[in-house]
């Protein structure tokens, strides 16, 4: 970094462009010929995202001890551009996946739950979601009504969520069940 009176002037390193071109390179083989076939039939390509994992773009800010790159912010840029730059649906889902799911697993989760959920994570046999938007909402976080508590072994969800379809997807390996369930149902 080069710095000036009147600006700051970034260069990567030799590091940074190269995984710059790893990633270039992937998008244009994996991404790029299918993209139109993805958009036309509105599929979601998970097989996809688990190869993203095995190359370590999903886990890009996870430390290498949770089974992530342990790379930076500057990577992290690299990786969701290249990626956005073939497809912008893909890169904004390998956005999300990093930051608003794992990377908050990352910053405020207890040892337990980083253990249990960042190396499915950032291996891509997982896909990380975050359920923000709400009705008359949007993604203004401080009018959320949503709610949710612990009853038992489930979680009780009150308020709704749009695109619930993301459930079933971050849910989608079998292994664990995502539903809601109403207060009347909860109190039942």
């Amino acid at each position: 970094m080069e710095q000036t009176a009147s600006s700051l002037h970034f260069s990567p390193t030799e590091s940074q462009e190269m995984i710059a071109g790893v990633v270039r390179e992937f998008a244009e083989k994996h991404i790029r010929p299918y993209v139109m076939e993805w958009d036309e039939s509105q599929h979601f390509p998970t097989d996809l995202f688990r190869a993203m994992g095995e190359q370590g773009f999903m886990g890009v800010l996870v430390p290498e001890q949770y089974g992530g790159s342990g790379l930076g912010y500057f990577e992290y840029v690299s990786v969701v551009s290249e990626i956005a730059k073939v497809c912008g649906s893909i890169g904004l889902s390998v956005a999300a996946h990093n930051s608003l799911c794992t990377g908050h697993i990352l910053q405020f989760g207890n040892e337990t739950q980083k253990q249990q959920w960042l190396p499915h994570l950032a291996s891509g046999n997982y896909i990380g979601a975050w359920g923000l938007t709400e009705p008359n909402t949007g993604s203004d976080a401080a009018r959320m009504k949503t709610t949710a508590y612990r009853d038992g072994d489930e979680w009780v969800i009150n308020g709704t969520k749009m695109l619930d379809n993301a459930w079933q997807i971050v849910a989608g390996d079998g292994r664990h069940s995502a539903h809601r369930r109403s207060r009347r149902q909860a109190a039942a």
